[in-house]
Parts: structure tokens; sequence; C-alpha cells
């Protein structure tokens, strides 16, 4: 069964107790259920961070599509998640803390779910200061560090240049040897079947892609210089 067979199934659940979107995110999704949870939550969020710009663009709903390479058979249980976090009363925050709460313990998802989230802001070419708000406070609540933060938004937005050895999470200057298994450890951890492994649907390759060649640049960058730059730098 798909993700979003299983989709349809939890909504149709939903609605049959008069529940919102946000009362899914109340109790914590059993293992088997981690990548409808990871689904919902990018795709409820991105619904909330809809309004941070004042409008909904198509190239918004355009970059879903991109993320979670949804088929046009699929599109109906894309847009009912959509509809009902945009129903709800309740605001990002209570959302985005009742996801954290889900994948406590898990802080990799959390960052994807976030870097989802950059990806959808950023369909439309522009990053909004009312989506840059929204996404610093959805980190914030999260517990994603600032670190972290700034390499998610690196990556996606333009003029943003991503600082390789924040990247690859190592203290600048390190020898080469030290930078070369951080990077490795980095690729093994950030592979699709890894990012797969920890609940991400298999439509979300594209996210895995993104982060992986970010890595890949940063170490290509250091490398480059040789173990004598990296080492006085």
């Amino acid at each position: 069964m798909s993700v979003w067979s299983r989709i349809t199934e939890t909504i149709a659940a939903l609605r049959a107790r008069g529940e919102g979107l946000l009362a899914y995110f109340e109790r914590d999704a059993p293992e088997a259920e981690r990548s409808v949870a990871f689904t919902m939550a990018v795709i409820g969020l991105g619904a909330k961070m809809a309004k941070a710009d004042g409008r909904v663009a198509a190239s918004e709903v355009t970059a879903f599509r991109q993320v979670f390479r949804i088929v046009p058979e699929d599109e109906a249980a894309a847009g009912r998640v959509f509809n009902l976090a945009r129903q709800d009363v309740a605001g990002f925050d209570a959302y985005a803390a009742r996801i954290a709460r889900m994948f406590r313990g898990q802080p990799e998802v959390l960052e994807d779910i976030l870097e989802g989230l950059f990806h959808i802001a950023m369909a439309d070419g522009r990053y909004h200061e009312g989506e840059e708000a929204f996404l610093a406070a959805v980190a914030r609540i999260f517990g994603v560090s600032e670190r972290a933060f700034g390499c998610i938004e690196a990556r996606h937005v333009e003029g943003r240049t991503p600082d390789p050895w924040q990247v690859l999470g190592v203290p600048r200057g390190s020898d080469l040897k030290t930078v070369r298994a951080r990077w490795r450890d980095l690729v093994r951890a950030n592979h699709p079947d890894q990012m797969i492994a920890r609940g991400l649907p298999v439509e979300t390759v594209t996210l895995a892609n993104a982060r992986l060649s970010a890595i890949n640049q940063a170490w290509e960058e250091i490398s480059a210089r040789g173990p004598r730059v990296a080492a006085v730098e």
C-alpha cells in the first residue's frame, strides 16, 4: 500500500471521528506510519506557511509535487491534507510543537521536514520575510540548531553561500583526515536509503539528493585547498 493510500485511510478515520489534522499529531505514529506522519507534517505545515506571504502561489503547489513526486492519481489525497490544515483554526506553532513531540529523539527527521518546507517556500523564487520568520520559528520549536538552520537556508536561498566547514559540521582548519571521515559519515547518513529507513517516504528522494550534493560540494571545496591550507585556515 502506498503512502498516499495510507494517508487517505488516515484522513477518513479523522473525519469519521470529527477530528482535524492537528488531532493526528496528538498521537505518536507507530513506526509503520512514520512515512505517513512525515508527509502529513510537511504538507500540514506547508499549508500554514502558505499564509506567511499572504498567498498560495501555483509554484508552491507545484513544489509539493516536486518534493513528493505526486502522480495525478495521488493529488486528491495530498489536497485533502492541505485543505484540512488550512481549515484547522490552530496556529502553525501548535502543529510544529506536536510534530516535534512525535519525532522526539529523531532530530534528523525534523531537519528533513524543515528542508521540505524550504523547498516549498522557495518555489516562487522569493524568500519572503514572512516565510523567513515562519521557518525560523519552526526551527526553534523543532530544536534545530542555528548552524543546521543556516546550512539548510544556504542550500535553498540564493545569495546565502554555505560555509563548507559549517556544512560538514567540522571545526574550521581541521586536518583533511578528520574532514574526510566526517564527509564519509554524512554521505552514509544522508543516502536516500538511510532517509527512507528513518521514516521518509520514497517519494522524497529529491531532498536526499539535494543534501548529498551540498555535502559533496563542501568536501570538494575543502579538499581542493590541500592539507596545508586546511590545517592553517
